[in-house]
């Protein structure tokens, strides 16, 4: 057999809450006519009231036939337990997943964060730097000049190693660049 279906909208649950409070018409039940001779004047009636009359005629309820309530039939418990099962695994399937996702989302986040923190340091490191060469002979040239600051011919061995020093300096970066 086939398949059935029951939609239930809320506007059919408050029309039954409605309904349930009111009395109920009873339905007139029309005698069968037994002449035609009395139809006869009536088909000579007005075209413009014949309809009205179908106007009204449909808001209500054929006569002889009682309005019923609709039916609900509830669902077999074993296909209703089938049907919750199934949705039941299909949400705890979709919780497992969107754990996955969280998981999948902190460890981007986390290796995202270690990457920009080695790119940070890479731009912002500076290169090494060679020292200076003859750093120390200069160093010794100015604290003599400040101990002996009137008599400056005291510092010229110190003056001469240090010029030394920087001509050796500029040959080797000179023969290096060739």
């Amino acid at each position: 057999m086939g398949d059935f279906a029951i939609h239930i909208s809320a506007n059919l649950v408050s029309q039954l809450a409605e309904d349930s409070g009111k009395v109920k018409k009873k339905t007139k039940k029309t005698k069968p006519r037994k002449s035609q001779e009395p139809q006869q004047p009536q088909t000579k009636v007005n075209h413009k009231q014949i309809l009205d009359d179908s106007k009204t005629q449909k808001g209500t309820p054929a006569p002889g036939w009682p309005l019923q309530p609709p039916v609900f039939l509830p669902l077999s418990p074993s296909a209703h337990s089938a049907e919750l099962d199934a949705i039941r695994s299909v949400l705890h399937e979709s919780e497992r997943v969107l754990e996955k996702i969280h998981k999948q989302e902190e460890n981007m986040v986390q290796e995202l964060t270690e990457r920009a923190k080695t790119l940070r340091d890479q731009e912002f490191k500076l290169p090494y730097q060679k020292p200076l060469p003859c750093l120390a002979e200069k160093d010794a040239c100015e604290s003599c000049y400040k101990e002996f600051g009137k008599d400056p011919l005291k510092c010229l061995p110190l003056l001469k190693n240090y010029a030394d020093c920087s001509r050796r300096a500029r040959q080797q970066v000179s023969s290096a660049d060739k």
